[in-house]
Protein backbone atom coordinates (compact mmCIF):
# COMPACT_ATOMS: atom_id res chain seq x y z
CA UNK A 1 0.00 0.00 0.00
CA UNK A 2 0.98 4.01 -0.83
CA UNK A 3 0.08 6.77 1.29
CA UNK A 4 -0.91 10.16 -0.61
CA UNK A 5 1.96 11.90 0.50
CA UNK A 6 4.17 9.21 -0.79
CA UNK A 7 2.41 8.53 -4.33
CA UNK A 8 2.78 12.09 -5.01
CA UNK A 9 6.53 11.88 -3.96
CA UNK A 10 6.84 8.98 -6.36
CA UNK A 11 5.01 10.48 -8.85
CA UNK A 12 7.39 13.69 -9.06
CA UNK A 13 10.57 10.97 -8.63
CA UNK A 14 9.21 9.14 -11.82
CA UNK A 15 9.16 12.97 -13.60
CA UNK A 16 12.58 13.47 -12.49
CA UNK A 17 14.16 9.82 -13.62
CA UNK A 18 12.62 11.21 -17.21
CA UNK A 19 8.45 9.73 -16.69
CA UNK A 20 6.46 13.05 -17.10
CA UNK A 21 3.34 13.30 -15.13
CA UNK A 22 2.05 13.99 -18.63
CA UNK A 23 2.55 10.00 -19.70
CA UNK A 24 1.41 8.72 -16.33
CA UNK A 25 -1.76 10.23 -16.99
CA UNK A 26 -2.58 9.22 -20.21
CA UNK A 27 -1.83 5.69 -19.08
CA UNK A 28 -4.01 6.42 -15.98
CA UNK A 29 -7.01 7.78 -18.33
CA UNK A 30 -6.60 4.44 -20.45
CA UNK A 31 -7.15 2.22 -17.14
CA UNK A 32 -10.51 4.04 -16.18
CA UNK A 33 -11.09 3.86 -20.26
CA UNK A 34 -10.65 0.18 -19.41
CA UNK A 35 -12.83 -0.16 -16.84
CA UNK A 36 -15.75 1.54 -18.41
CA UNK A 37 -15.69 -0.51 -21.32
CA UNK A 38 -15.72 -3.90 -19.17
CA UNK A 39 -18.77 -2.34 -17.83
CA UNK A 40 -20.95 -0.77 -20.34
CA UNK A 41 -21.38 -1.58 -24.28
CA UNK A 42 -21.67 1.03 -27.32
CA UNK A 43 -24.36 3.35 -27.06
CA UNK A 44 -24.75 3.35 -23.17
CA UNK A 45 -25.13 6.54 -21.26
CA UNK A 46 -22.42 7.75 -19.52
CA UNK A 47 -21.36 10.97 -17.50
CA UNK A 48 -17.92 11.69 -16.33
CA UNK A 49 -18.26 14.35 -13.28
CA UNK A 50 -14.50 15.84 -13.45
CA UNK A 51 -12.67 17.99 -11.14
CA UNK A 52 -10.56 21.02 -11.70
CA UNK A 53 -7.21 18.93 -10.86
CA UNK A 54 -5.12 16.09 -12.24
CA UNK A 55 -8.04 13.42 -11.09
CA UNK A 56 -9.63 15.57 -13.38
CA UNK A 57 -7.16 15.58 -15.92
CA UNK A 58 -7.38 11.31 -15.93
CA UNK A 59 -11.21 11.20 -16.84
CA UNK A 60 -10.59 14.05 -19.74
CA UNK A 61 -7.90 11.10 -21.39
CA UNK A 62 -10.26 8.57 -20.69
CA UNK A 63 -13.16 10.48 -22.14
CA UNK A 64 -10.79 10.41 -25.61
CA UNK A 65 -11.22 6.31 -25.32
CA UNK A 66 -14.66 6.63 -24.91
CA UNK A 67 -16.73 8.14 -28.23
CA UNK A 68 -18.14 5.21 -28.85
CA UNK A 69 -20.08 5.79 -25.64
CA UNK A 70 -22.97 8.69 -25.10
CA UNK A 71 -20.72 10.75 -22.93
CA UNK A 72 -21.16 13.49 -21.36
CA UNK A 73 -18.09 15.33 -19.37
CA UNK A 74 -18.98 18.00 -16.68
CA UNK A 75 -16.45 19.99 -15.34
CA UNK A 76 -17.08 21.19 -11.86
CA UNK A 77 -16.08 24.72 -12.01
CA UNK A 78 -14.91 27.16 -15.61
CA UNK A 79 -12.11 25.66 -17.58
CA UNK A 80 -10.15 28.63 -17.32
CA UNK A 81 -9.24 27.51 -13.50
CA UNK A 82 -8.17 23.82 -14.00
CA UNK A 83 -5.34 23.98 -11.73
CA UNK A 84 -2.60 22.46 -13.70
CA UNK A 85 -1.35 22.26 -17.67
CA UNK A 86 -1.71 18.52 -18.37
CA UNK A 87 -5.15 18.54 -17.21
CA UNK A 88 -6.08 21.89 -19.46
CA UNK A 89 -4.14 20.55 -21.89
CA UNK A 90 -6.67 17.26 -22.16
CA UNK A 91 -9.74 19.16 -21.41
CA UNK A 92 -8.83 21.21 -24.57
CA UNK A 93 -8.27 18.54 -26.42
CA UNK A 94 -11.81 17.42 -25.53
CA UNK A 95 -12.90 20.51 -27.44
CA UNK A 96 -10.90 19.87 -30.34
CA UNK A 97 -13.00 16.84 -30.89
CA UNK A 98 -15.64 18.38 -30.07
CA UNK A 99 -16.63 15.73 -27.47
CA UNK A 100 -20.42 16.87 -25.43
CA UNK A 101 -18.32 18.71 -22.41
CA UNK A 102 -20.44 20.75 -19.99
CA UNK A 103 -19.03 23.19 -17.10
CA UNK A 104 -20.77 23.35 -13.95
CA UNK A 105 -20.34 26.79 -13.03
CA UNK A 106 -22.49 26.91 -9.76
CA UNK A 107 -24.36 24.39 -7.47
CA UNK A 108 -27.78 25.36 -9.09
CA UNK A 109 -26.79 23.70 -12.13
CA UNK A 110 -26.54 19.99 -10.64
CA UNK A 111 -29.45 21.08 -8.43
CA UNK A 112 -31.61 21.02 -11.94
CA UNK A 113 -31.04 24.64 -13.31
CA UNK A 114 -29.40 23.62 -16.23
CA UNK A 115 -31.23 20.29 -17.18
CA UNK A 116 -28.19 19.33 -19.82
CA UNK A 117 -26.03 18.82 -16.74
CA UNK A 118 -28.49 17.51 -13.91
CA UNK A 119 -29.87 14.71 -16.76
CA UNK A 120 -26.34 13.78 -17.89
CA UNK A 121 -25.74 12.39 -14.45
CA UNK A 122 -29.68 11.23 -13.75
CA UNK A 123 -29.99 9.41 -16.97
CA UNK A 124 -26.46 7.90 -17.10
CA UNK A 125 -25.81 3.75 -17.17
CA UNK A 126 -22.80 4.50 -15.74
CA UNK A 127 -20.92 7.46 -13.81
CA UNK A 128 -17.04 8.19 -13.30
CA UNK A 129 -16.32 10.05 -10.48
CA UNK A 130 -13.40 12.29 -10.76
CA UNK A 131 -13.38 15.00 -8.86
CA UNK A 132 -11.42 14.87 -6.36
CA UNK A 133 -7.82 13.11 -6.17
CA UNK A 134 -5.81 11.46 -3.54
CA UNK A 135 -4.33 14.50 -1.55
CA UNK A 136 -8.10 15.97 -1.08
CA UNK A 137 -8.88 15.76 2.42
CA UNK A 138 -12.03 16.96 4.38
CA UNK A 139 -15.64 17.63 4.19
CA UNK A 140 -16.79 18.00 0.77
CA UNK A 141 -17.36 21.55 -0.39
CA UNK A 142 -19.86 22.60 -3.29
CA UNK A 143 -20.47 22.01 -6.55
CA UNK A 144 -18.73 18.58 -5.53
CA UNK A 145 -21.01 17.92 -2.23
CA UNK A 146 -24.10 18.41 -4.69
CA UNK A 147 -22.79 16.56 -7.19
CA UNK A 148 -21.82 13.17 -4.97
CA UNK A 149 -25.38 13.43 -4.23
CA UNK A 150 -26.91 13.48 -7.46
CA UNK A 151 -24.11 10.52 -8.58
CA UNK A 152 -25.12 8.60 -4.96
CA UNK A 153 -29.14 8.63 -6.34
CA UNK A 154 -28.40 7.74 -9.68
CA UNK A 155 -26.64 5.20 -8.06
CA UNK A 156 -29.90 4.09 -6.49
CA UNK A 157 -31.36 4.17 -9.30
CA UNK A 158 -29.08 1.75 -10.72
CA UNK A 159 -26.50 3.30 -12.60
CA UNK A 160 -22.84 1.71 -12.46
CA UNK A 161 -20.24 4.16 -10.15
CA UNK A 162 -16.67 3.92 -10.87
CA UNK A 163 -14.62 5.91 -9.30
CA UNK A 164 -10.91 7.40 -10.25
CA UNK A 165 -8.27 6.47 -7.76
CA UNK A 166 -10.43 6.87 -4.33
CA UNK A 167 -14.22 7.50 -4.00
CA UNK A 168 -14.64 11.57 -3.56
CA UNK A 169 -15.11 12.34 -0.03
CA UNK A 170 -13.13 9.77 1.29
CA UNK A 171 -10.11 10.23 2.69
CA UNK A 172 -7.05 8.10 1.27
CA UNK A 173 -4.75 7.38 3.77
CA UNK A 174 -7.90 6.59 6.52
CA UNK A 175 -10.91 5.68 4.65
CA UNK A 176 -12.85 8.10 6.62
CA UNK A 177 -15.59 10.56 5.22
CA UNK A 178 -15.14 13.42 6.91
CA UNK A 179 -18.84 14.91 6.04
CA UNK A 180 -22.18 14.69 7.41
CA UNK A 181 -25.13 12.19 6.15
CA UNK A 182 -25.79 9.66 3.65
CA UNK A 183 -24.02 11.57 0.97
CA UNK A 184 -20.19 12.71 2.39
CA UNK A 185 -18.66 10.39 -0.05
CA UNK A 186 -19.26 8.58 -3.58
CA UNK A 187 -20.95 5.31 -3.27
CA UNK A 188 -18.55 3.90 -5.84
CA UNK A 189 -19.16 0.24 -7.77
CA UNK A 190 -15.62 0.08 -8.51
CA UNK A 191 -12.36 2.06 -8.06
CA UNK A 192 -9.21 2.08 -10.26
CA UNK A 193 -6.50 3.06 -8.66
CA UNK A 194 -2.64 3.85 -9.90
CA UNK A 195 0.32 2.24 -8.86
CA UNK A 196 -0.39 0.70 -5.33
CA UNK A 197 -3.54 0.29 -3.18
CA UNK A 198 -4.31 3.08 -1.19
CA UNK A 199 -4.86 2.48 2.72
CA UNK A 200 -8.41 4.11 2.45
CA UNK A 201 -10.02 1.70 -0.07
CA UNK A 202 -9.19 -1.08 2.18
CA UNK A 203 -12.93 -0.57 3.90
CA UNK A 204 -14.68 0.93 0.93
CA UNK A 205 -17.39 -1.27 -0.29
CA UNK A 206 -16.58 -1.46 -4.11
CA UNK A 207 -14.35 -3.64 -6.29
CA UNK A 208 -10.44 -1.80 -6.23
CA UNK A 209 -8.28 -2.15 -9.57
CA UNK A 210 -4.95 -1.41 -8.87
CA UNK A 211 -3.86 -0.27 -12.59
CA UNK A 212 0.19 -0.46 -13.62
CA UNK A 213 0.79 3.32 -15.16
CA UNK A 214 4.33 2.80 -16.29
CA UNK A 215 5.81 4.19 -12.52
CA UNK A 216 8.99 2.51 -12.70
CA UNK A 217 10.48 0.90 -9.39
CA UNK A 218 13.32 3.07 -9.26
CA UNK A 219 10.73 6.21 -8.44
CA UNK A 220 10.42 3.99 -5.03
CA UNK A 221 13.58 2.96 -4.19
CA UNK A 222 15.67 5.84 -5.12
CA UNK A 223 15.91 8.87 -3.45
CA UNK A 224 14.51 11.52 -5.22
CA UNK A 225 13.37 15.68 -5.57
CA UNK A 226 9.69 13.97 -4.72
CA UNK A 227 11.23 13.37 -0.93
CA UNK A 228 11.87 16.59 -0.14
CA UNK A 229 7.94 17.61 -0.37
CA UNK A 230 7.77 16.12 2.69
CA UNK A 231 9.53 19.14 4.33
CA UNK A 232 6.90 21.57 3.37
CA UNK A 233 6.02 23.61 6.26
CA UNK A 234 2.93 25.10 7.69
CA UNK A 235 1.78 29.11 7.85
CA UNK A 236 1.52 28.74 11.69
CA UNK A 237 4.75 27.22 12.38
CA UNK A 238 6.34 28.24 16.01
CA UNK A 239 9.80 28.32 17.35
CA UNK A 240 10.23 24.10 18.43
CA UNK A 241 8.12 22.87 15.87
CA UNK A 242 11.41 21.77 13.69
CA UNK A 243 12.90 20.25 16.56
CA UNK A 244 15.95 21.09 19.11
CA UNK A 245 19.06 18.97 18.54
CA UNK A 246 21.44 17.40 21.31
CA UNK A 247 25.00 16.96 19.51
CA UNK A 248 27.09 14.71 22.45
CA UNK A 249 30.96 14.84 21.01
CA UNK A 250 34.11 16.44 20.82
CA UNK A 251 37.03 15.85 23.15
CA UNK A 252 39.63 14.37 20.96
CA UNK A 253 38.09 16.53 18.08
CA UNK A 254 36.36 19.97 18.19
CA UNK A 255 35.63 20.74 13.93
CA UNK A 256 33.43 17.18 14.09
CA UNK A 257 30.73 18.55 16.80
CA UNK A 258 30.67 21.80 15.15
CA UNK A 259 29.66 20.55 11.56
CA UNK A 260 27.36 18.73 13.37
CA UNK A 261 25.52 21.13 15.08
CA UNK A 262 25.50 23.83 12.44
CA UNK A 263 24.35 21.28 9.84
CA UNK A 264 21.53 20.63 12.12
CA UNK A 265 20.79 24.29 11.81
CA UNK A 266 20.98 24.14 8.18
CA UNK A 267 18.84 21.71 7.87
CA UNK A 268 16.00 23.36 9.70
CA UNK A 269 16.15 22.24 13.43
CA UNK A 270 14.96 25.43 15.17
CA UNK A 271 18.31 24.58 18.18
CA UNK A 272 21.01 22.51 18.55
CA UNK A 273 23.40 21.79 21.74
CA UNK A 274 26.59 20.53 22.18
CA UNK A 275 27.67 18.64 25.53
CA UNK A 276 31.16 18.56 25.23
CA UNK A 277 34.01 18.13 27.28
CA UNK A 278 35.17 21.59 28.87
CA UNK A 279 38.33 21.28 27.39
CA UNK A 280 37.11 21.93 23.53
CA UNK A 281 33.39 23.58 24.88
CA UNK A 282 35.03 27.68 23.91
CA UNK A 283 36.47 26.01 20.65
CA UNK A 284 33.59 23.98 19.78
CA UNK A 285 31.30 27.56 20.76
CA UNK A 286 34.02 29.56 18.44
CA UNK A 287 32.63 28.09 15.53
CA UNK A 288 29.55 29.83 15.56
CA UNK A 289 27.54 31.92 17.49
CA UNK A 290 24.30 29.80 16.86
CA UNK A 291 25.80 26.52 18.84
CA UNK A 292 24.74 26.63 22.53
CA UNK A 293 27.37 24.51 24.50
CA UNK A 294 26.71 22.28 27.52
CA UNK A 295 30.49 21.75 29.38
CA UNK A 296 31.23 18.21 30.66
CA UNK A 297 34.02 18.05 33.38
CA UNK A 298 37.29 16.77 31.67
CA UNK A 299 38.58 16.23 28.17
CA UNK A 300 36.77 13.17 27.34
CA UNK A 301 33.18 11.74 27.48
CA UNK A 302 33.17 9.44 30.53
CA UNK A 303 30.52 7.65 32.74
CA UNK A 304 30.28 10.17 34.93
CA UNK A 305 28.32 12.37 32.60
CA UNK A 306 26.10 9.97 31.74
CA UNK A 307 23.03 11.07 34.65
CA UNK A 308 23.71 14.45 32.99
CA UNK A 309 23.26 13.29 29.47
CA UNK A 310 20.40 11.42 29.65
CA UNK A 311 19.53 15.18 32.00
CA UNK A 312 19.75 17.05 28.71
CA UNK A 313 18.76 14.45 26.07
CA UNK A 314 15.34 14.73 27.55
CA UNK A 315 14.51 18.38 26.94
CA UNK A 316 15.48 17.85 23.25
CA UNK A 317 13.38 16.47 20.18
CA UNK A 318 16.81 14.09 19.12
CA UNK A 319 20.11 13.56 20.18
CA UNK A 320 23.11 12.56 18.43
CA UNK A 321 25.80 10.71 20.05
CA UNK A 322 29.61 10.19 18.45
CA UNK A 323 30.80 13.14 16.73
CA UNK A 324 34.42 13.66 17.14
CA UNK A 325 34.43 11.66 21.02
CA UNK A 326 36.94 8.92 20.11
CA UNK A 327 37.42 5.81 21.04
CA UNK A 328 38.51 5.49 24.40
CA UNK A 329 37.24 2.60 26.45
CA UNK A 330 35.74 4.97 28.87
CA UNK A 331 34.24 6.58 26.62
CA UNK A 332 33.05 3.70 24.88
CA UNK A 333 31.59 2.71 28.02
CA UNK A 334 29.78 6.02 28.77
CA UNK A 335 28.44 5.56 25.38
CA UNK A 336 27.11 1.99 26.03
CA UNK A 337 25.43 3.58 29.23
CA UNK A 338 23.98 6.51 27.73
CA UNK A 339 22.15 4.48 24.97
CA UNK A 340 21.35 1.28 26.92
CA UNK A 341 19.40 3.84 29.43
CA UNK A 342 18.07 6.24 26.52
CA UNK A 343 14.45 7.38 24.84
CA UNK A 344 13.25 8.69 22.34
CA UNK A 345 15.19 9.03 19.04
CA UNK A 346 19.37 9.12 19.06
CA UNK A 347 21.16 9.49 15.99
CA UNK A 348 24.50 7.13 16.36
CA UNK A 349 27.51 7.79 14.16
CA UNK A 350 31.57 7.35 14.50
CA UNK A 351 32.88 4.93 17.26
CA UNK A 352 30.11 4.97 19.67
CA UNK A 353 28.05 2.70 16.73
CA UNK A 354 30.00 -0.55 17.78
CA UNK A 355 28.52 -0.77 20.87
CA UNK A 356 24.97 -0.20 19.20
CA UNK A 357 24.99 -4.49 18.84
CA UNK A 358 25.35 -4.39 22.87
CA UNK A 359 22.41 -2.46 23.67
CA UNK A 360 20.31 -2.40 21.15
CA UNK A 361 18.43 -5.23 22.98
CA UNK A 362 17.94 -2.83 26.24
CA UNK A 363 17.24 0.35 24.90
CA UNK A 364 13.88 2.17 24.84
CA UNK A 365 15.40 4.43 22.14
CA UNK A 366 14.62 4.37 18.37
CA UNK A 367 18.33 4.17 16.96
CA UNK A 368 19.23 5.49 13.40
CA UNK A 369 22.70 4.36 13.11
CA UNK A 370 24.86 5.99 10.57
CA UNK A 371 27.99 3.53 9.55
CA UNK A 372 29.65 4.02 6.46
CA UNK A 373 30.85 -0.05 5.07
CA UNK A 374 33.79 -0.27 7.41
CA UNK A 375 31.84 0.57 10.50
CA UNK A 376 28.82 -1.88 9.56
CA UNK A 377 30.86 -4.66 9.26
CA UNK A 378 32.58 -3.63 13.02
CA UNK A 379 29.18 -3.53 14.29
CA UNK A 380 28.63 -7.53 13.07
CA UNK A 381 26.97 -6.37 9.52
CA UNK A 382 27.65 -7.62 6.23
CA UNK A 383 30.38 -6.95 3.62
CA UNK A 384 29.33 -6.38 -0.35
CA UNK A 385 30.12 -4.46 -3.14
CA UNK A 386 27.13 -4.39 -5.65
CA UNK A 387 25.07 -1.72 -4.25
CA UNK A 388 21.88 -4.45 -4.91
CA UNK A 389 23.46 -7.01 -2.64
CA UNK A 390 24.19 -4.62 -0.03
CA UNK A 391 21.03 -3.28 0.11
CA UNK A 392 19.43 -6.83 0.42
CA UNK A 393 22.11 -7.82 3.20
CA UNK A 394 21.54 -4.10 4.92
CA UNK A 395 17.74 -4.81 5.32
CA UNK A 396 18.34 -8.42 6.83
CA UNK A 397 20.88 -7.21 9.25
CA UNK A 398 18.19 -3.76 9.99
CA UNK A 399 15.72 -6.03 10.73
CA UNK A 400 17.81 -8.20 12.70
CA UNK A 401 19.24 -5.55 14.67
CA UNK A 402 15.96 -3.52 15.11
CA UNK A 403 17.46 -0.59 14.09
CA UNK A 404 17.11 1.64 11.37
CA UNK A 405 20.65 2.17 9.08
CA UNK A 406 22.37 4.41 6.69
CA UNK A 407 24.70 2.76 5.84
CA UNK A 408 27.30 5.62 3.36
CA UNK A 409 28.89 4.84 0.47
CA UNK A 410 29.47 5.76 -3.45
CA UNK A 411 25.24 4.43 -2.88
CA UNK A 412 23.81 5.34 0.06
CA UNK A 413 21.88 2.08 1.39
CA UNK A 414 19.06 3.20 4.27
CA UNK A 415 16.99 0.25 6.11
CA UNK A 416 14.79 -0.34 8.84
CA UNK A 417 14.21 -3.63 8.19
CA UNK A 418 10.89 -3.52 6.01
CA UNK A 419 11.29 -0.26 4.04
CA UNK A 420 14.76 0.00 2.05
CA UNK A 421 16.28 3.18 -0.09
CA UNK A 422 18.65 4.32 -2.24
CA UNK A 423 20.40 7.54 -2.49
CA UNK A 424 22.63 8.22 -5.55
CA UNK A 425 23.69 11.81 -4.77
CA UNK A 426 27.42 11.85 -3.81
CA UNK A 427 30.61 12.22 -5.58
CA UNK A 428 34.21 11.12 -5.06
CA UNK A 429 35.17 14.77 -3.39
CA UNK A 430 32.89 13.74 -0.48
CA UNK A 431 35.53 11.48 0.82
CA UNK A 432 37.06 15.02 2.97
CA UNK A 433 36.49 14.24 6.67
CA UNK A 434 33.77 15.41 8.61
CA UNK A 435 31.04 15.01 5.47
CA UNK A 436 30.08 12.35 7.33
CA UNK A 437 29.54 14.78 10.59
CA UNK A 438 27.57 16.61 8.46
CA UNK A 439 24.92 14.36 7.30
CA UNK A 440 24.70 13.17 10.76
CA UNK A 441 23.67 16.50 11.68
CA UNK A 442 20.92 16.62 8.75
CA UNK A 443 20.30 13.22 9.96
CA UNK A 444 19.34 14.48 13.43
CA UNK A 445 17.47 17.51 12.18
CA UNK A 446 15.27 15.82 9.68
CA UNK A 447 14.53 12.80 12.35
CA UNK A 448 13.02 15.53 14.52
CA UNK A 449 10.21 15.85 12.30
CA UNK A 450 10.58 12.41 9.65
CA UNK A 451 10.22 8.60 10.28
CA UNK A 452 13.94 7.47 10.79
CA UNK A 453 14.04 5.82 7.31
CA UNK A 454 12.50 8.74 5.90
CA UNK A 455 14.82 10.98 7.31
CA UNK A 456 18.06 8.90 6.61
CA UNK A 457 16.66 8.73 3.27
CA UNK A 458 16.39 12.33 2.68
CA UNK A 459 19.59 13.30 4.72
CA UNK A 460 21.66 11.37 2.45
CA UNK A 461 20.10 12.94 -0.66
CA UNK A 462 20.33 16.43 0.86
CA UNK A 463 24.02 16.46 1.72
CA UNK A 464 25.00 13.72 -1.31
CA UNK A 465 23.75 17.12 -3.29
CA UNK A 466 24.60 19.67 -1.28
CA UNK A 467 28.47 17.97 -2.13
CA UNK A 468 27.20 17.79 -5.70
CA UNK A 469 26.74 21.39 -5.90
CA UNK A 470 30.04 22.28 -4.23
CA UNK A 471 32.21 19.62 -6.58
CA UNK A 472 30.49 21.58 -9.48
CA UNK A 473 31.72 25.05 -8.35
CA UNK A 474 34.78 24.14 -7.32
CA UNK A 475 36.07 21.19 -7.99
CA UNK A 476 37.42 18.77 -5.77
CA UNK A 477 39.08 19.52 -2.36
CA UNK A 478 36.20 20.47 -0.27
CA UNK A 479 35.98 20.88 3.11
CA UNK A 480 33.24 19.60 4.80
CA UNK A 481 32.27 23.21 5.97
CA UNK A 482 32.10 23.79 2.13
CA UNK A 483 27.97 21.90 2.37
CA UNK A 484 26.78 23.66 5.48
CA UNK A 485 25.70 26.40 3.03
CA UNK A 486 24.73 24.38 0.75
CA UNK A 487 22.43 22.12 2.92
CA UNK A 488 18.98 24.65 2.89
CA UNK A 489 19.45 24.93 -0.95
CA UNK A 490 19.11 21.07 -1.54
CA UNK A 491 16.66 20.50 0.96
CA UNK A 492 14.32 23.26 -0.70
CA UNK A 493 15.04 22.39 -3.76
CA UNK A 494 17.36 25.78 -5.01
CA UNK A 495 20.24 23.34 -6.72
CA UNK A 496 20.14 21.83 -9.91
CA UNK A 497 21.15 18.98 -8.34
Amino acid sequence: MITSDRMAAVDANAAALGVPRKQLMESSGNAVARAVRERTEPGDALAIVAGRGNNGGDAFVAARFLEDRDLTTLLLGRAETITTDIARENWDALQQAEQQTIEVRDTAALAGSDADAAAAIDEADLVVDAMLGTGVTGALREPAATATERINDASDAGATVVAVDVPSGVDADTGDAAGDGPHAAVEADHVVTFHDEKPGLADVAATVEVADIGIPDAAELFVGPGDLQALSRPEDSHKGDFGHVLVVGGGPYTGAPALTAQAALRAGADLATVACPESVADEVQGYSESIITKPLPGDRLLPGHVDRLLDLAADRTTTVIGPGLGRAEDTLDAAREFLAAASGTVVVDADPLRVVPDVVAETDATLLCTPHRGELVAMGGPEADDWRDRADAVEAFASDLGATLLVKGPYDVISGGETTRVNRTGNPGMTAGGTGDVLAGITGALVSTQRPVDAGAIAAYVNGTAGDAVVDERGYGMLASDLLAEIPLAMWGKTDG
